[in-house]
This record gives structure tokens, C-alpha cells and sequence, in this order.
């Protein structure tokens, strides 16, 4: 998915890998960022993202807190980290949301100036990631709702609050993206 982000002349790219193999998460960032200048690319654990509205909301949140001075990191990329996972804190953000050694599923998201400039970055990290672009990786699935949930303490009494006839994960991505709008208020 790529898409124009609309009054603040970015573009959002989201997309996924499957059948990652990452053996040193330091090296693989430094060498992805090397790669990548001049773009913000944040790295997520795929297997506790809920869809791409899930990262879209993360970025839309971060990018308005940097617009206001209220970012909590000094960088776009970590800051969409921290609303991703609706925490406070760098270290517990990546600890719950970031890529590790074992990841094997890869969510990526890209922004950018250009529609191109996320194109490109895509075409990079597909040349250096050893694994599969798949955005399916992305999408909320019931083996990833229950994760999820603990992830960011939804209640089945909360989640039957906002269920609307039966669509269980509509209503988890939109406690997920109220979860991360929280912490917007929180600052």
C-alpha cells in the first residue's frame, strides 16, 4: 500500500515479508538505513500488527506529534514505533513491537516526499531483506487477534462493546488505533 498523506506532503508505504531471516538486528538496521536515506523506514514484528490501518494511524499520530513539537523521540521512524505500540518508552516500544533475531514475518513501513522515493525504498529493502514481500503478513488474522489483545490489553469486555454485528476485527483494529490515540492525548 502506498498512499498520499494528506496535509503533510508525505507518502505512507506499508508492506510485508515473509520467511525472514535476520541473524544480527543491529547490522540488518544499520545496513537497511544506509540504504534508505533520506526516508523515515520503521521495522515492526508483523505477527502484532493490526492491518495496515494499524501503521497508517501510528504514522498519522507521529507525524502530528512532530508537527507540534510533542514528539517523544527525535526520529519520525521511532516515534511511529511508539504510537505502533502505544507506549511511552523507546525500549518497551521495540521490546513489543520491534524486530528481534527470530522475526520471520516483517512489517515495514516507509515515509517519504515522493510516491517514487517509497518505490524505491520498497525496492531496496526488498534487495537486502533475505525473505518474501507479502503484504498478507500485515492483515489482522484470528491466530494474531488473541497476541493482539494482550498486546495492548484490549477486554473481551471492551471488545464486545464496540462489536457491530459480528465483525470481531473491525472492532480490534479500531481499539487498537483508540489505544494509540491515547497516547496522543497523554502528552
Amino acid at each position: 500500500m502506498i498512499k498520499r498523506i494528506d496535509g503533510y506532503d508525505k507518502y505512507i508505504g506499508i508492506t510485508g515479508f515473509k520467511n525472514v531471516q535476520i541473524e544480527d538486528t543491529k547490522g540488518f538496521l544499520d545496513g537497511i538505513r544506509r540504504k534508505t536515506k533520506g526516508v523515515s523506514v520503521q521495522f515492526f514484528n508483523a505477527n502484532l500488527i493490526a492491518g495496515p490501518e494499524h501503521l497508517y494511524f501510528a504514522a498519522l499520530n507521529a507525524l502530528k506529534a512532530f508537527e507540534s513539537n510533542m514528539g517523544i523521540s527525535k526520529s519520525l521512524a521511532v516515534e511511529t514505533l511508539l504510537y505502533a505500540s502505544a507506549q511511552r518508552q523507546i525500549s518497551k516500544a521495540v521490546e513489543l513491537l520491534g524486530i528481534k533475531a527470530d522475526s520471520s514475518e516483517v512489517a515495514v513501513l516507509v515515509l517519504a516526499e515522493t510516491e517514487a522515493k517509497v518505490r524505491e525504498t520498497f525496492e531496496a529493502i526488498s534487495e537486502f531483506i533475505q525473505g518474501i514481500r507479502d503484504d498478507k503478513v500485515i492483515e489482522l488474522s484470528d491466530e494474531k487477534s488473541e497476541m493482539i489483545k494482550e498486546l495492548f490489553g484490549i477486554s473481551k469486555l471492551e471488545l464486545e462493546a464496540k462489536l457491530e454485528k459480528g465483525f470481531e476485527k473491525e472492532a480490534l483494529i479500531n481499539l487498537v488505533i483508540e489505544h494509540m490515540a491515547l497516547l496522543a492525548i497523554e502528552h
